[in-house]
């Protein structure tokens, strides 16, 4: 079974956030405990006594809140950077993520769509290991929040219906909803979600480039969303039947920001 962590990073309600971001990492059964060894051992560098509990968000590493208070800005930029590393050097994770501009769908619900595209890719990915003699079943695994019992049943629903781009034939179940602190890859699907939000929000690529080589891929082409509104992101035409203002995404060549 492959399963696939996301979380959120970005406001519904904020007026701020232009963009919203719903993305993670998709792991083998197996591999879970691998990658949480991994970054058990950044945490040990801050925290050697108590390093399980050294939570990994984003937000939290580079404003220096919560347990990261008292770290250096150097030093919390270079764990950030070091945990993104483990994921960019490892054969075996997927990165899925969609980022929504909010204007383009209003006044409908950017995280609800967001976790459909994913839910398609995510089924997508699995069929196609299914096609080269890998069957496995796909669960999805998201951090607890507001949106558990409406993205559940939307899930459901696209099991018994299926979505605005067909049947959904390789999820398991409906999500788990778990609580960050008990699962370091919910902590990476937060890095991953955060580092996007901020190429989006902030034209700062300097995270972002480190997980772009892990983003799954169709015949070369990245899979990643956002809006078509979003200006710098160079366009192409869509891999998927979606709606006018979200088309896949590519990266462009831009002016970029770094820490």
């Amino acid at each position: 079974m492959h399963l696939l962590y996301l979380d959120d990073s970005g406001s519904v309600t904020n007026a701020s956030d232009r963009h919203i971001v719903l993305a993670g990492l998709s792991v083998f059964e197996r591999q879970p405990h691998w990658f949480a060894g991994k970054m058990d051992d950044i945490a040990k560098q801050f925290w050697p006594d108590n390093a399980e509990n050294l939570e990994f968000r984003g937000s939290d590493i580079l404003s220096g809140k919560k347990h990261w208070r008292g770290i250096s800005k150097a030093d919390r930029f270079k764990a950030y950077q070091e945990a993104l590393g483990v994921l960019r050097v490892s054969n075996h994770v997927t990165i899925f993520g969609a980022a929504i501009h909010k204007a383009a769908l209003s006044p409908n619900d950017p995280m609800e769509y967001a976790f459909e595209q994913l839910c398609n890719r995510f089924d997508r990915f699995l069929g196609r290991l299914h096609k080269a003699g890998d069957t496995q079943r796909g669960l999805i695994i998201l951090d607890k929040s507001s949106y558990e019992t409406s993205l559940q049943g939307l899930a459901l629903n696209f099991r018994k219906s299926g979505h605005r781009w067909g049947q959904i034939y390789n999820l398991a179940d409906v999500p788990m909803f778990v609580d960050s602190i008990a699962t370091r890859l919910i902590q990476f699907a937060d890095l991953i979600a955060h580092a996007i939000r901020r190429y989006f929000e902030k034209e700062d690529a300097s995270l972002f480039d480190i997980i772009a080589p892990k983003f799954d891929t169709v015949g070369g082409v990245h899979t990643r969303t956002c809006s078509f509104r979003t200006a710098r992101c160079q366009m192409q035409l869509p891999l998927l039947q979606a709606t006018p203002n979200v088309l896949t995404w590519l990266p462009s060549p831009l002016t970029r920001r770094r820490v």
